[in-house]
C-alpha cells in the first residue's frame, strides 16, 4: 500500500494536477502482483544486522521497481527518494530512513545471487498474461548499458569479470549490459538478458525471442542480424533501422534520401 499522505502533502497535492508520473504509480500500485513477489523474495531476504533491523521488503521492492521504471542510477534513486514525495509515498519510507545508495545496489544484488529478477518478471508477465495482456507477434529488441565505477569490485576485492569496459560513441563505459525483448503491442517485456558491456546486442537476439514472432524490430546495431546462423530458417520479417551511411551517399536534399528517411523514422 502507498504510504498516507501527510496534511501538507494533501494540501499540496490538491493545489496541483496529477503529473504523469504520479498517474503511472498509482497503476502500477494496483496492478502489481506484490503479496506474490514478496514471496518470491522473502526467503532470501535478511533479517537485519548488528540490532539495526532491516529497511521493509516491500519499500525495497517498491524503490527497486522505481529504480527500473524511470531509470534511475542508485545514487540518483537515493536522491530522488529525498526530493519527491510521490515516490517515498509509493515506497512506504519516511525523510527519518530513507533506503540509501549501497542498500538499493545489495538489494540488487541479493537478486542476482540467488537469480530471482527472472523469477520476478516471469510472475509479472504471467499476471498481466491472465488479464489478458498477453503477448502478440512481434517483438522489439533493444540493449542498455548498466554503468558502474571502474573501481567496481567483488567480494574477492578484484575488478568483477562479469563486468568489462566498452566504447558507445566517443565515450567509454566500465559495467554490463541489459539485453531486452519486449511486445511491440504492449510494451510488455518478455526477455531479458544481462551480459558484459563488451558484447555485441546482436549476439544475444536469439534469447530474446518467444518464439511466435511474425515481426522483429530493432536499430542499427543490429544490422546482419538475419544472416547469423541461430536464425536460419526462422520465418520472420526482420525491420532492421538501416545505417545513416548506407544512403547518406543520395545527399540529403534528393527525394529518395528523403525517402529512406520517411522510411526509418516509421521504423523507428
Amino acid at each position: 500500500m502507498m504510504k498516507q499522505m501527510t496534511f501538507a502533502d494533501a494540501e499540496y497535492a490538491g493545489k496541483r494536477k496529477e503529473p504523469r508520473k504520479e498517474l503511472f504509480l498509482i497503476e502500477m500500485n494496483q496492478a502489481v502482483p506484490w503479496k506474490v513477489l514478496i514471496a518470491l523474495i522473502e526467503p532470501y531476504y535478511p533479517k537485519g544486522e548488528g540490532g539495526r533491523p532491516a529497511y521493509p521488503l516491500m519499500a525495497m521492492l517498491r524503490v527497486h521497481l522505481m529504480q527500473n521504471w524511470f531509470g534511475y542510477s542508485d545514487p540518483a534513486m537515493e536522491e530522488a527518494l529525498y526530493e519527491t514525495t510521490i515516490l517515498r509515498q509509493f515506497s512506504g519510507l519516511s525523510l527519518e530512513r530513507i533506503s540509501d545508495e549501497t542498500t538499493i545496489l545489495n538489494f540488487r544484488r541479493l537478486q542476482e545471487k540467488h537469480e530471482l529478477a527472472i523469477g520476478i518478471l516471469s510472475v509479472i508477465n504471467g499476471y498481466l498474461g491472465d488479464r489478458g495482456l498477453s503477448l502478440r507477434q512481434g517483438t522489439i529488441v533493444d540493449a542498455t548499458l548498466i554503468h558502474e565505477p571502474s573501481s567496481t569490485k567483488n567480494k574477492d576485492g578484484k575488478r568483477d569479470p562479469e563486468m568489462h569496459q566498452t566504447k558507445k560513441g566517443n565515450q567509454y563505459y566500465f559495467g554490463a549490459k541489459a539485453h531486452i525483448g519486449a511486445d511491440d503491442e504492449s510494451g510488455l517485456v518478455h526477455s531479458v538478458e544481462v551480459t558484459a558491456a563488451n558484447v555485441a546486442d546482436v549476439t544475444q537476439v536469439a534469447k530474446l525471442l518467444h518464439g511466435e514472432e511474425i515481426v522483429v524490430c530493432a536499430d542499427a546495431g543490429y544490422t546482419g542480424v538475419e544472416k547469423r546462423e541461430e536464425h536460419a530458417g526462422r520465418k520472420v520479417i526482420w525491420q532492421i533501422a538501416a545505417r545513416r551511411s548506407t544512403y547518406k551517399e543520395h545527399g540529403k536534399r534528393s527525394v529518395l534520401y528523403k525517402a529512406i528517411r520517411k522510411i526509418e523514422k516509421a521504423k523507428a
